[in-house]
């Protein structure tokens, strides 16, 4: 079976526990007086029983098929962008990294404008690092406008950030297509 299909079978397998659970609740209990709606099944608490017993398969076989995909995710490598790692050291990263990485670059971006904006609307001028030296205003004047110098290469940022939603993007498409193509044994 495909990690797909596997992963199929465990949201129908989620659904037939979610009635399962509740079907059993029906049953916990009833009036001794009232005749018992399962007696040609064995009786509710025989059916309880077997219930439980079917539950208990199912959540078994939601473990086995996660181990399996967890066990081939640990051995299966992709390609993305140029780096190469296990399919479940991109998930991780996918999960846990990526969204602090997009934060954190939109947060030096925007910082980077909103300084630039303020610094103009005051009449000065934002120099990146490498030229600063060379053009920065030395004025003591206190009323001249602030040369401001930013720190980071603005370049090398919108295109980390590019490099970021172009890996984003590819990695879910080969998640996909890697889930549809790669089998597991359960």
């Amino acid at each position: 079976m495909t990690i797909t299909e596997a992963l199929a079978e465990i949201k129908t397998i989620n659904k037939r526990l979610e009635k399962k659970t509740g079907a059993v609740g029906q049953y916990l209990a009833r009036d001794s007086r009232v005749r018992d709606p399962l007696e040609k099944d064995g009786g509710s608490a025989d059916w309880i029983a077997r219930e439980r017993q079917a539950i208990w398969d199912l959540e078994k076989r939601i473990i086995s098929i996660r181990t399996a995909i967890q066990r081939v995710n640990l051995t299966t490598s992709c390609t993305v962008n140029g780096t190469s790692r296990t399919l479940a050291e991109w998930l991780t990263w996918r999960r846990e990294v990526s969204a602090g990485q997009q934060k954190f670059l939109s947060l030096l971006i925007n910082g980077i404008r909103n300084v630039r904006a303020q610094v103009q609307k005051e009449g000065g001028r934002v120099l990146a690092l490498a030229s600063a030296s060379a053009e920065v205003n030395t004025s003591s004047d206190p009323k001249a406008p602030p040369d401001v110098v930013v720190n980071v290469d603005e370049r090398d940022l919108l295109e980390a950030q590019e490099n970021l939603e172009q890996t984003l993007g590819e990695l879910d498409g080969k998640l996909s297509l890697l889930n549809a193509t790669t089998t597991i044994e359960v």
